[in-house]
């Protein structure tokens, strides 16, 4: 049973106290919960251990080589496989950060699944979950396991470092009008500056310009009103499968820069292999029964279980499934993809019957907690749960 405490208060001038005023969204306080859950120590070094396991595990599952197979079973799309192969074998291709989402059953953590690639959720993580217990005035010794921009800082200063031969201009990109987006690129662009970034500019994915030709070789983006830059580092809040599909031109323009390194790219190509959810039943072939798993399949499974698109995103067409029979549809832009199945899993409950998953932040190593909840399928708009951790 989850453990619940009241924690209210308005958090915009607590942010604005830290000096953290780029953080204030609106978008972000929205969906604030105005409780945390209590995590007893042990129950928090828990999750942060199951992530840096799971993360071991997810490297020691991808076969070296690459193979076609696995890239076909993975639903890579192969215009990406030369990039992914590529930024696999050269370490000077960094995976930044990514989000386990995992539920804290009454056996220990699971697996729900991996957003490698372009996981979200950072200024809620990072600073308004902080911010909400200076608001509710909360003593001194209550803690929360929040190195989030520690993490992303020191991650950003390794890639940095790196590529000691590229000038350390750094662009961030992030679809069209949204606002959620923004945040998270403007988070990220705050620990750029402090990991040694000259410039760390956040715009719009159609504001970027990219050319593979000549003295324009390169990306660039506007920084002030006619005055353009070149940057030789490039972070995008866009799925590498989006552009693969969506932007075939630009997807081939920029697997072209980044195998010349010209630019460098972030969360890099290889993420892919992470990011697709069918790497949950590779997980249970490499390491069947293992205790941070469920089993998961490609095929259907008995008894109770949901299938996933292999790179749906927020709860979009999850559908549950008892016996045979469908249980529970989720609507959704991915119904046309393949689907991995995985076993049903009971997720911690409170005492109104809500459901929480816990979402744990990797930048290099696992390094912050917060909470989703919803009275049936997590999605992006059930509400954020800050946590406490107490004892």
């Amino acid at each position: 049973m989850i453990r619940l405490l009241p924690l209210t208060g308005d958090i915009e001038p607590a942010i604005r106290r830290l000096g953290w005023d780029w953080a204030v969204e609106d978008a972000c306080a929205a969906y604030l919960a105005p409780e945390a859950v209590e995590l007893a120590e042990p129950e928090a070094e828990a999750l942060l251990q199951a992530a840096d396991t799971l993360y071991e595990m997810l490297v020691q599952a991808v076969p070296d080589d690459l193979p076609d197979p696995f890239l076909q079973q993975l639903g890579i799309p192969q215009r990406l496989w030369a990039a992914v192969r590529h930024s696999w074998h050269d370490e000077r291709h960094w995976h930044l950060y990514g989000r386990f989402d995992l539920a804290h059953t009454a056996d220990g953590p699971k697996l729900v699944e991996f957003n490698a690639d372009t996981a979200t959720s950072i200024p809620e993580t990072a600073v308004v979950q902080w911010a909400s217990l200076m608001a509710a005035g909360r003593p001194e010794d209550q803690q929360q396991a929040n190195g989030l921009f520690e993490g992303l800082e020191l991650q950003l200063r390794e890639w940095r470092q790196l590529n000691p031969d590229l000038a350390p201009h750094l662009l961030l990109v992030h679809l069209p009008d949204s606002a959620e987006d923004e945040a998270n690129c403007t988070v990220l662009a705050e620990a750029a500056r402090g990991a040694g970034f000259s410039t760390a500019h956040v715009c719009s994915v159609d504001a970027m310009q990219v050319s593979v030709l000549g003295e324009d070789r390169g990306a660039w983006a506007e920084v002030r009103p006619g005055q353009w830059q070149r940057f030789d580092f490039v972070f995008k809040l866009v799925p590498w499968e989006l552009l693969a599909e969506e932007e075939p031109e630009l997807t081939d323009d920029l697997t072209q820069l980044l195998l010349s390194r010209d630019v460098m790219i972030a969360n890099p190509p290889y993420a892919l292999l992470f990011q697709s959810k069918a790497m949950l039943a590779r997980l249970w072939e490499v390491f069947p029964h293992h205790p941070l798993l469920v089993e998961a399949r490609m095929d259907d499974l008995v008894g109770h279980y949901v299938r996933k698109p292999l790179f749906g995103r927020e709860g979009q067409n999850l559908t549950e499934m008892e016996y045979g029979l469908e249980k529970h549809a989720q609507d959704g832009d991915f119904a046309e993809q393949p689907q991995v199945r995985q076993q049903w899993i009971d997720f911690p409950t409170d005492a109104q019957g809500r459901r929480y998953q816990a979402g744990v932040f990797w930048a290099g190593e696992a390094c912050a907690l917060s909470f989703r909840r919803a009275e049936g399928i997590i999605t992006n708009l059930s509400e954020f749960v800050p946590h406490i951790i107490t004892g």
